[in-house]
């Protein structure tokens, strides 16, 4: 009896290697904002850098959403996507964190913004070669958008509180400073460990949901808008976290710590997602 099985079914899909104008919009517009921190934080306008790295994440959130929802996926939007993500959430922290206060400790300054720059490539390049091994409710290691919040999360909070006249905490700038750097170097290794960070990439929102969901949805839209600085850099605070109670709550009930769902062989990682 012949097969009448769809020869389409039974072959592999290629990826498609066209360039899409719409998911690619959002990428551009990504990029964008992370360029705008970069100029913003040489002119000092350490408040804006600060925006257009929040509003890159942003963007950067919605590309993927809308390349899955209109079936415009392809290699060129990834690397793309990648490329952005570089800019935006690895070289635009290090350097506002960097000319906010980091050169102050001359060479520990422009060491950590490294350690953060090159963290965010290694976290990205891993990114990149572990995606259909890794479990997609989880990300390996903290985020690169995450971890540019922290960084410049913090910088705006002190900018914001320090414009309004106020003594920050009773601390010194050299004070701010060091943790500043402590913050950056946070940022930076925790993109590299193995701790698992929730991706959330399992709600979907085409979904009914509760009535009660709108409303603490609501309530939330509102508590942030009583202070954003305050409310988005200590969410961001509990994330950056949340992936080692994870870790260890996992390790302390015996069960696998890894997000690694199936075994590879490059890049070969064995021994390091125990």
């Amino acid at each position: 009896m012949q097969d009448e099985t769809p020869l389409g079914d039974t072959l592999p899909r290629k990826r498609r290697k066209g360039i899409y104008v719409l998911p690619n919009l959002f990428t551009l517009a990504a990029l964008f904002g992370g360029f705008y921190a970069i100029v913003m934080a040489m002119n000092a306008r350490f408040d804006l850098a600060a925006l257009g790295v929040f509003a890159a994440m942003v963007l950067d959130s919605l590309d993927g959403r809308v390349a899955r929802m209109t079936h415009t996926q392809s290699a060129f939007g990834e690397q793309m996507d990648s490329l952005s993500d570089m800019v935006s959430f690895g070289a635009a922290p290090a350097l506002i964190a960097y000319e906010w206060s980091l050169k102050g400790l001359g060479r520990w300054g422009w060491i950590a913004a490294f350690v953060y720059c090159a963290c965010a490539a290694l976290r990205l390049a891993r990114f990149n070669v572990n995606t259909g091994v890794v479990d997609k409710r989880w990300f390996q290691g903290l985020p690169s958008p995450a971890a540019a919040a922290l960084v410049t999360g913090f910088i705006w909070l002190m900018t914001e509180w320090g414009r309004r006249g106020s003594d920050v905490l009773y601390l010194s700038w050299n004070q701010i400073t060091w943790i500043t750097f402590v913050f950056t170097l946070y940022a930076g290794l925790t993109m590299v460990t193995n701790a698992p960070f929730y991706s959330f990439k399992d709600i979907h929102v085409k979904r009914s949901v509760p009535f009660a969901v709108i409303v603490l949805i609501a309530l939330g839209i509102a508590v942030i808008n009583i202070h954003p600085p305050t409310v988005l850099f200590g969410l961001f605070v509990a994330y950056g976290l949340s992936g080692y109670v994870i870790y260890a709550w996992r390790k302390a009930k015996g069960e696998p710590a890894s997000v690694i769902s199936v075994s590879t062989d490059e890049p070969d990682e064995r021994g390091l997602h125990n």
